[in-house]
């Protein structure tokens, strides 16, 4: 096991203001998704903004971006919280609640286990990404590094059989 932790950040536009009535199943579903990520094995922590879970400011030329910022023991338990359970049937609801985002808006990246990285932080980090491409200081989830610098294989994606 590392001392370090992987840091993720992601970052949504919203399609309508936080006080309109169409946010309400995403404002009414913060709080258990964020209790189920706290109960899921390898959450470490998360940024508490003022959206119970995310940051709202100016980013990417938009002054409606939230900000999602979490620590995790390991890519496998961030994966099976984000894509294999409740949380993942969220993930095919957010074009109700979120507008797209050109560009990558998901970065990855390792702190030192006693390190929590702040929204400015995690911002210059997708930036970084965003610019730069995939590195040991911010990289994506199909392009990944490790803890100590070295550059994971590809990941292949599972085409389906036929």
């Amino acid at each position: 096991m590392t001392d370090e932790l992987l840091a993720v950040v992601t970052a949504a536009a919203l399609r309508h203001p936080l006080d309109d009535p169409r946010l309400a199943d995403f404002l009414d579903a913060v709080d258990p998704v964020n209790r189920l990520a706290e109960a899921s094995p390898g959450f470490v922590w998360r940024h508490r903004g003022p959206v119970g879970h995310a940051d709202l400011l100016d980013a990417f030329g938009r002054p409606d971006v939230l900000l999602n910022l979490s620590l995790w023991r390991d890519y496998p338990s961030l994966h099976a919280f984000t894509y294999r359970g409740p949380h993942g049937r969220y993930l095919g609801a957010r074009e109700r609640w979120f507008v797209p985002l050109p560009g990558i808006t998901t970065a990855l990246w390792w702190v030192p286990h006693d390190e929590r990285p702040d929204p400015a932080t995690a911002l210059a980090r997708l930036l970084y990404l965003r610019r730069h491409g995939p590195s040991a200081l911010a990289f994506t989830v199909l392009r990944r590094w490790r803890p100590n610098g070295s550059p994971e294989p590809a990941a292949r994606r599972r085409l389906p059989r036929r």
